[in-house]
């Protein structure tokens, strides 16, 4: 299998050593073994640490759509109205997954490059619309862009809107997410992002109001988050846990935690704005606008005009550099580096750069 020396994929990333440690120990039944609750539940405390929240939280097994979808199909009834606020690929997408679950949806959206500002849209269709969930992505990981959630969660409790669902995949351990004080009701996280673990766990943080509405839905699929609230006082799962799995995202959360937050967020930061100014420099434009919030996890560049899409990633994979394409209406037009997790390093950084200056067109 081909790999590259200079990995700025924005995820999986690279895998933390930490985390691959935790996948050579082999255990027992994780549903019948006292030792996987201890592990189960210092996860979640770790997670709660790096959410700085006191709501609990749930760790699935399986990819982060796993609790992009659960977290929708258990609160959504048929007919329930939600409002999808749209800034990139994922935004607009988690409108269409609701409306695939039966949710009347209406959607506010901006331009791909674009980031939430103000607000007067958000409200008059709050206040027009009466949803039941607002839904947001944080990182627009296609775009690079990081929308400011606290003046909507504000308006949110504000408005009296019951849900507040947020997808924050890309930015959980890279740049502070705050459940509680933005008034997040379901805030959603991944393992292969800054984190750096596999792509096999998943998580989301859930508000009480968020668990009232769970049981009122009553959602039974493989995905429902509702089994999980008596999972640890009942040890019992709804299905076959995975030892390996969480051991791994428990390792990618202490690692953060032992890094400190602060520091973390500082390095992913410093990083950030690192490739930024030095694209620039080398001659390179960035995706979003000017007055967009730019990601500190990732970086997404315009392709230069001379060249095509697939035959630039050629000449940057020739060199060992990998980087990622991005999706919907902008792919084949942008290019992203992923400075999260094991990534958001300055020497790897610079290694990209400097491919990235010999190949520029």
């Amino acid at each position: 299998m081909q790999t590259y020396p200079i990995p700025m994929v924005p995820g999986p990333v690279r895998a933390h050593p930490a985390v691959l440690e935790a996948y050579r120990v082999d255990y027992g039944s994780a549903d019948l073994e006292a030792e996987y609750l201890e592990l189960y539940t210092r996860t979640e405390a770790n997670l709660k640490a790096l959410l700085q929240t006191d709501r609990s939280v749930v760790i699935f097994l399986g990819e982060g759509m796993m609790a992009l979808w659960g977290a929708l199909k258990s609160c959504l009834a048929r007919g329930d109205r939600v409002l999808s606020i749209g800034t990139g690929v994922y935004g607009y997408g988690i409108g269409e997954m609701a409306a695939a679950v039966g949710a009347d949806v209406r959607t506010v959206g901006r331009p791909y490059n674009e980031t939430l500002a103000e607000l007067s849209a958000v409200e008059a269709a709050i206040a027009a619309f009466k949803p039941k969930m607002i839904t947001v992505v944080h990182c627009e990981t296609p775009s690079g862009t990081l929308n400011p959630l606290d003046a909507l969660g504000r308006l949110k409790q504000a408005m009296g809107v019951p849900l507040l669902y947020v997808d924050a995949v890309s930015s959980i351990g890279g740049a502070p997410v705050l459940p509680d004080a933005w008034h997040i009701d379901l805030c959603l996280g991944g393992s292969q992002k800054c984190l750096s673990a596999l792509p096999d766990t998943c998580f989301l943080s859930v508000s009480e109001a968020a668990w009232d509405i769970i049981e009122q839905v009553n959602y039974a699929g493989y995905d429902a988050v509702k089994p999980f609230r008596a999972a640890v006082a009942k040890h019992y799962f709804p299905y076959t846990p995975g030892w390996q799995a969480t051991a791994g995202l428990n390792a990618g959360a202490e690692a953060i935690l032992e890094e400190g937050l602060e520091r973390c967020f500082r390095r992913h930061s410093e990083v950030a704005a690192h490739c930024r100014r030095r694209l620039v420099e080398i001659g390179y434009t960035l995706f979003p606008a000017p007055d967009a919030v730019p990601a500190p996890t990732v970086t997404a560049v315009n392709v230069p005009g001379a060249v095509q899409w697939p035959a630039f990633d050629a000449r940057l994979r020739s060199h060992g550099l990998v980087v990622g394409g991005s999706y919907g209406p902008i792919a084949g037009k942008v290019f992203r580096l992923g400075h999260m997790g094991t990534q958001a390093d300055m020497g790897l950084m610079d290694q990209a750069l400097a491919v990235l200056e010999k190949e520029v067109c």
